[in-house]
């Protein structure tokens, strides 16, 4: 009893709500707003459609998921680069019976860096039309809230004028 009490006792700051709770990040805020479905809408996917409060939000949202996937793009690419260097690099098979000397290693290293300067140079530009392919067509179906000068919401359907030229600066 005595014992279990002065482990107890010990312990006490263990079980503060200091060292016990858990702060969260607050919530971030909707990218997209649920508005009510209208009659031309598909009655199955239920009553209400998600819409892009402005196209201010449309256009961050388009831009962030094209860099995200540019980034994991190029990512992929630069392991897959690493291994094609190597591979072109490596001395042939007979060589490494008679030994391999230093200077076959700066050889070899100063090969990889070329060939892997030259295959991540063309897999940017193969990453950018992957990121486009990849994100023009939801985006470019995506809804935009509007409102009119009545002050009645409108939905717009399609990429704002920004889409089309976002693409075309990355490339730059």
């Amino acid at each position: 009893m005595e014992e279990e009490a002065a482990i107890l006792g010990s312990n006490l700051e263990e079980f503060s709500a200091s060292a016990t709770v858990v702060p969260f990040d607050p919530p971030l805020p909707l990218l997209r707003i649920p508005v009510p479905a209208g009659p031309s809408d598909d009655p199955s996917a239920g009553p209400f459609v998600l819409v892009f409060r402005d196209a201010g939000s449309w256009h961050s949202a388009f831009r962030a998921t094209e860099a995200k996937i540019i980034e994991q793009c190029e990512a992929g690419a630069r392991v897959g680069c690493s291994i094609s260097a190597s591979n072109k690099c490596k001395p042939p098979w007979w060589k490494t019976l008679f030994g391999v000397s230093a200077a076959d290693f700066a050889e070899r290293e100063k090969c990889e860096e070329r060939e892997m300067a030259s295959c991540l140079a063309a897999s940017k530009e193969a990453c950018i039309q992957f990121a486009k392919g990849k994100c023009l067509p939801p985006f470019r179906d995506a809804r935009i809230a509007t409102i009119d000068l009545k002050g009645t919401m409108q939905l717009d359907f399609g990429a704002p004028e920004t889409a089309k030229n976002t693409s075309e600066a990355r490339k730059r």
